[in-house]
């Protein structure tokens, strides 16, 4: 059944037919929603089965994003023009290592992935996830997706910091680390536990925030979503422009601070933000461990001098 959130909403309708039936009915007796309000409305009644609903969306959200996303850095990757941008300009992907990459991403969606979507839904709206229309304010959206942001950010550094632990890393990790220079594509390309284990970040996280707080739109979720889908891919298109974001907001990660992860293997443990990375001493590349040596023999100096 429809749900009851909608029902209590959505007056005048009836939900047999074709879906542009029912989003006729839903615009003619419900003119106080918005052309977005009244087809998300819409999709639900005609569904008459929210678990199914959410599933569907959820699941096409996810691949329309993700390999639409993916394909700009395809296409770029392609150009030589933009090779100047290109980080490790001398390690530009194969169509073969694209292809392969996305064969096994896709089969990664298709059989990892799929099955959490389903639970999804029954699993959030028993913690109080709210699906119905009038969507939230933006200003609502906006501070809970910063939120979302820090606390994953979090997440991410310190369990993709113990992925790098020994066993861990060969029997996990390693997957990822195929490519030593990413490309967008490679965003998930991953082992099926660690797909879990830092995707429960991405998921997990507004599942405890609506718990908690008891206040979350799906809505809202789905844009968090996308807005890190985007995040992770541009990370691992190893392109740092002179118009990326961290030029702007110099304590986001972007590009170059990933790129240099895959190169040496090590330290930049963090997805969106560089400060767990700075507070913890874990930066990656030359300056990070000159830095290092520096702050070393200054401590050997200053116990020489006492």
């Amino acid at each position: 059944m429809a749900s009851a959130m909608l029902n209590s909403t959505i007056t005048g309708l009836n939900s047999t037919g074709s879906y542009y039936s029912v989003l006729e009915d839903v615009a003619k007796y419900n003119v106080q929603l918005n052309w977005a309000e009244r087809l998300w409305a819409a999709w639900y009644l005609w569904m008459q089965n929210d678990v199914l609903a959410t599933g569907i969306l959820s699941f096409v959200m996810h691949e329309v994003v993700y390999f639409g996303r993916s394909l700009p850095w395809i296409i770029i990757d392609a150009i030589p023009f933009f090779n100047k941008y290109k980080i490790q300009n001398t390690k530009v992907p194969t169509w073969k290592e694209q292809w392969d990459c996305a064969a096994l991403v896709l089969l990664s969606h298709c059989t990892v992935e799929l099955p959490q979507i389903w639970l999804f839904h029954p699993i959030a709206t028993y913690f109080g996830l709210d699906y119905g229309v009038p969507f939230p304010k933006w200003t609502t959206m906006a501070f809970q997706i910063v939120c979302f942001f820090i606390i994953e950010d979090a997440w991410h550094y310190w369990f993709h910091r113990g992925l790098h632990y020994g066993p861990l890393y060969k029997n996990i990790h390693k997957l990822h680390h195929t490519y030593s220079a990413p490309f967008g594509l490679a965003a998930e390309y991953a082992s099926p536990i660690e797909a879990m284990l830092l995707g429960f970040g991405v998921v997990g996280t507004p599942v405890l925030w609506v718990s908690i707080v008891g206040d979350l739109h799906l809505l809202t979720m789905y844009t968090w979503i996308v807005l890190r889908l985007f995040q992770a891919i541009d990370a691992h298109s190893g392109y740092d422009f002179p118009w990326s974001l961290r030029k702007l907001m110099p304590f986001w990660a972007g590009a170059d601070h990933h790129d240099l992860h895959h190169e040496k293997f090590i330290g930049n443990y963090s997805s969106s933000f560089r400060w767990w990375d700075w507070v913890l001493d874990t930066q990656a590349g030359e300056e990070a461990n000159k830095k290092r040596r520096e702050r070393k023999l200054a401590q050997i100096r200053a116990k020489k001098a006492q």
